[in-house]
């Protein structure tokens, strides 16, 4: 007689031992799942080989299961499936086919997917150069609350780019990546404190942001904070903290 098959694991708690951050748990509860063709365990396999929790970190293995999630139709699959052609990583680099997977995830609705797919059309990559259209599939990731792309729906804005340009929508899209601690965003907000651009003038608020910014190592901002402390411009002047 053929041998038991390996009971299944329901999805919840393959969810539990990924919430209580039992790794190693969460692989051996999914992987039979993953075998047996379910595309969400498969994406979530390739999730935990990637980053390297609770199994060692293997890029291969990790493309493999986005893979076969991916041809499955599964969103999140597809958008990292996208960003590994993007990358080339462990796989040859190839722009054609991460917008043919990022398409596929970004009309699911993936945040991720439509936000890099909106960059291919910013910059004519493979695709046809049309601001108008990446800043349609920047709306929708931003919309979702995609801090990314959210940034780059604010430059679109800032530059007039696809859209009438706009200094206080500019502001609105990248306070909200900046909250969300998005250091390009941070950047571009204190700068546009700096200049008045789309809000009062305020040196103060200038700092706050570019030393948020600055604080996650973002070179624009660490200049610019120098910048501040030499001229005493919403700080104590300081020459030390500006070196």
């Amino acid at each position: 007689p053929s041998p038991p098959e390996t009971p299944i694991a329901p999805a919840r708690q393959v969810d539990a031992a990924m919430d209580r951050g039992d790794y190693e748990a969460a692989i051996e509860l999914i992987r039979p799942r993953a075998e047996r063709g379910d595309a969400k365990a498969q994406s979530k396999l390739g999730s935990l080989y990637e980053s390297g929790r609770g199994v060692t970190q293997d890029s291969f293995e990790a493309l493999r299961w986005y893979r076969l999630a991916a041809e499955q139709g599964e969103a999140h699959a597809q958008a990292k499936l996208g960003s590994f052609y993007e990358s080339g990583r462990s796989v040859s680099q190839d722009d054609a086919e991460a917008v043919r997977w990022y398409r596929k995830a970004a009309e699911q609705g993936d945040a991720q997917a439509q936000s890099s797919l909106g960059s291919y059309y910013y910059s004519g990559t493979v695709v046809p150069q049309d601001s108008a259209e990446a800043m349609r599939w920047y709306r929708k990731a931003a919309e979702q609350g995609y801090a990314v792309a959210q940034c780059n729906l604010g430059s679109l804005y800032a530059k007039g780019q696809g859209v009438p340009q706009d200094d206080a929508e500019a502001v609105r899209w990248y306070r909200l990546a900046a909250e969300q601690g998005y250091a390009k965003a941070q950047n571009k907000l204190g700068s546009l404190y700096y200049s008045g651009t789309g809000v009062p003038q305020d040196s103060v608020e200038a700092v706050k942001w570019q030393r948020k910014a600055a604080e996650q190592g973002y070179p624009d901002a660490q200049l610019l904070l120098g910048l501040l402390y030499s001229s005493g411009k919403g700080v104590p002047q300081d020459f030390v903290q500006a070196r």
